[in-house]
């Protein structure tokens, strides 16, 4: 196995120009536009058809995209971009700063699950001319150059969305970007289609041909697609993890750990808090004793990931705290925990019932699995209901008609992106996927999110998101389980996919496939 940033290798362009790439979809995204929804599957695709502010290199450094450069002031309450010139839309209108403010101040802002808390500070975005967006802010926001890759902080072409409702907007599922790839068409349960944006700003790119996503039905599919050369790639959550190292032993494949570095994962047990049931922090104290994460990780994650006991997890050392209250697998414990608050076992063993709705990926449904089993063991009856992707969004986030989740999210690049939306009081916003479901709301760890989204020293910022995971670890709004790696399988004909640090999210303009 390897695990690296690669660089796009320099052969002639026209050695490597051609093919029809085929990616294995599952599951099948909500829609296919990344502005206002972090949604794993959607960002997949449209990530190649949009492309972002910035993009990143080793250590997340920021590269140029669509904006050639930038600068911050020295106060850190400006940010000035200067845009690429002769960008297009794939409509051919003109690609401007009316854009991206447009975007900033009308989505991010208010519908994307991290964009809420990440652009929070900003309070104007102005146009000075076409090439030129600048950003004020009330306070400063040290993490906001880390937020800006395509599936992040989407720009999408104001004279699409202005004056139109955001998420009914028709051109969310037909999506017109600057990317390096066209959308074709999306027949839904078959495949989408991209082709290749001959009028890319990055001349002589992209060297494919187009971009096929075929939707499959479920994970083993995906692995007998792999086998057989009817897909060249395929992420991991998109096949069994059990499949994944004799799928790499198969001559004609590969497979790539590490295949995102932009994004660390965090998969987890969340509550809702609007019940009543799980209103006492004692009831998610106990229910946390029953999760055992070591043999999560060894026999479902099949050792792809690592352990975390703390919302902002270890792969993200600059943050992560270790010293917070843990919750070892201890029944017993759980069990003296639940008599306590009340819930003593009825005559027919039971001490409280509710159900679960797992993200629709193999790893979160078996894990689901696995803490049902163990929690009948102490008279706790977890039932499991099954969704497809765009229903789970809309019934715990849209109608909130849930008791309990085993989710996954992205926890970075830096806690005031990806954490953050999970625990601040002001991202609890119903229609906002991947945001505040939990419904929690504690005033103290409100003031030390605040604190360390606009505090510029790195020591102070660590000591406040320390205080931070101290606190919320005892409170368990969510009950963090497993970092899950991502891993990337590919046909070995695919070369140049991770180039940057979005990885397997990154646009695929230097992406080649050699002939068969």
């Amino acid at each position: 196995m390897t695990s690296r940033l690669t660089t796009a290798a320099t052969l002639p362009a026209a050695s490597k120009r051609g093919g029809t790439l085929l990616v294995a979809q599952y599951p099948e995204p909500p829609t296919l536009t990344s502005a206002w929804t972090t949604a794993g599957p959607a960002q997949s695709v449209s990530g190649k058809i949009f492309d972002g502010l910035l993009t990143y290199g080793p250590g997340m450094t920021p590269r140029p995209q669509l904006a050639t450069r930038w600068e911050v002031s020295s106060d850190g309450l400006t940010v000035t971009f200067h845009l690429r010139s002769g960008v297009s839309w794939h409509d051919g209108k003109p690609f401007t700063s009316a854009d991206v403010a447009f975007s900033l101040m009308q989505i991010w802002k208010k519908y994307h699950g991290r964009g809420r808390s990440t652009f929070a500070n900003v309070i104007v975005a102005d146009s000075p001319d076409p090439v030129t967006s600048i950003w004020r802010m009330s306070k400063p926001a040290p993490y906001i150059l880390s937020a800006l890759s395509s599936v992040e902080s989407q720009v999408v072409p104001q004279h699409l969305y202005a004056n139109r409702d955001v998420l009914s907007n028709p051109y969310n599922n037909a999506p017109v970007g600057t990317g390096p790839f066209r959308f074709v068409r999306w027949t839904q349960g078959s495949e989408i289609v991209l082709d290749r944006n001959p009028d890319y700003w990055d001349a002589g790119k992209p060297f494919l041909d187009g971009v096929v996503f075929q939707i499959l039905p479920e994970a083993n599919a995906v692995a007998a697609a792999l086998e057989t050369g009817a897909v060249h790639m395929a992420p991991s959550g998109t096949v069994p993890q059990s499949a994944i190292g004799r799928l790499g032993r198969e001559p004609s494949l590969k497979v790539t750990e590490h295949a995102a570095d932009y994004s660390v994962g965090l998969t987890v047990l969340e509550f809702n808090l609007d019940r009543p049931l799980f209103r006492d922090p004692r009831v998610r104290q106990a229910l946390a004793h029953c999760i055992d994460r070591e043999f999560i990780l060894k026999n479902i994650f099949y050792g792809y990931g690592e352990v975390s006991n703390s919302p902002i997890p270890p792969g993200m050392p600059a943050f992560h705290a270790a010293d917070v209250p843990l919750y070892q697998y201890d029944l017993k414990r759980a069990e003296a925990l639940l008599d306590a608050v009340g819930f003593k076992r009825g005559t027919d063993g039971i001490r409280m019932a509710f159900q679960n709705d797992p993200l629709p990926i193999g790893t979160s449904i078996l894990s689901a699995q696995f803490i049902r089993a163990t929690l009948a063991k102490i008279g706790v009856r977890m039932s499991i209901r099954s969704s497809d992707y765009g229903e789970f969004v809309n019934r715990v986030y849209k109608r909130r008609d849930f008791d309990t989740t085993l989710n996954g999210a992205t926890a970075g690049p830096d806690p005031a992106i990806g954490t953050q939306r999970f625990y601040w009081s002001a991202d609890f916003q119903p229609g906002v996927a991947f945001s505040n479901g939990a419904h929690y709301h504690n005033p103290e760890v409100d003031r030390l999110l605040e604190a360390a989204q606009v505090e510029v020293d790195p020591g102070k910022r660590r000591a406040l998101y320390a205080s931070f995971q101290s606190l919320v670890q005892t409170d368990l709004p969510r009950i963090p389980l497993i970092s899950p790696d991502t891993v990337l399988l590919t046909n070995k004909r695919v070369n140049d996919v991770l180039v940057s640090a979005e990885g397997i999210y990154g646009n695929f303009a230097s992406t080649t496939l050699a002939p068969a």
